[in-house]
């Protein structure tokens, strides 16, 4: 399935309205009962300690419809490097996943230091995110490439799959750089982080 196909189908499983979560799928490998399952908050206070980049990932708006898309998003890794491929997870009930998925394309914004309010821009709902944010268009997807970011990497959906309550959205590469500072953005226990020394 090319990557306009994949997008078509993310598009007719999502449909035009929000999605509800599945039902969370039984993958322990202990019996009912033998102990209990872990708690949200135990979950995101363990998975909390491991420090992570923070990106935006943008979409170009579509022609005669609205402007750009793009969201915040702490859940990014490179996935493999022949063919060159990254993934994102974004949630299922998300209203910019959509318009990305239709888009069929994206550009990964890699955020730098001292662009923590920008990403707080881009973590709300229903604003206008784009307002006053400088980009350009990213090479190959015209996407929006955000000013002052570390790197950015220019992709077109490659494959969608499902887990729990997210989708795992893969992107092949089609073109990236690294225009901006070295330094990255970083999320810790709950607040943006920086390298040592920044």
């Amino acid at each position: 399935m090319g990557h306009a196909g994949a997008a078509a189908f993310a598009v007719r499983y999502l449909g035009s309205g929000p999605v509800e979560a599945l039902p969370r799928p039984e993958l322990r490998c202990v019996r009912e009962g033998e102990r209990a399952p872990v708690g949200q908050a135990e979950f995101r206070r363990v998975l909390g300690r491991f420090a992570s980049g923070v990106t935006v990932v943008t979409a170009p708006g579509a022609e005669g419809g609205p402007g750009p898309a793009g969201f915040a998003c702490q859940s990014f890794s490179s996935l493999s490097l022949e063919p060159p491929l990254v993934c994102f997870m974004v949630g299922r009930a998300s209203t910019t996943w959509p318009r990305i998925a239709r888009a069929g394309v994206f550009c990964v914004n890699v955020l730098g230091a001292g662009q923590d309010e920008l990403c707080r821009g881009f973590a709300v709902s229903g604003a206008d995110k784009f307002a006053g944010v400088a980009y350009d268009p990213a090479p190959v997807s015209g996407s929006p490439r955000l000013a002052g970011a570390a790197a950015w990497i220019d992709c077109t959906v490659h494959a969608v799959h499902t887990g729990g309550d997210h989708l795992i959205v893969v992107g092949r590469v089609d073109a990236l750089g690294t225009d901006g500072p070295p330094q990255p953005l970083l999320f810790h226990q709950g607040r943006f982080a920086r390298l040592a020394g920044d």
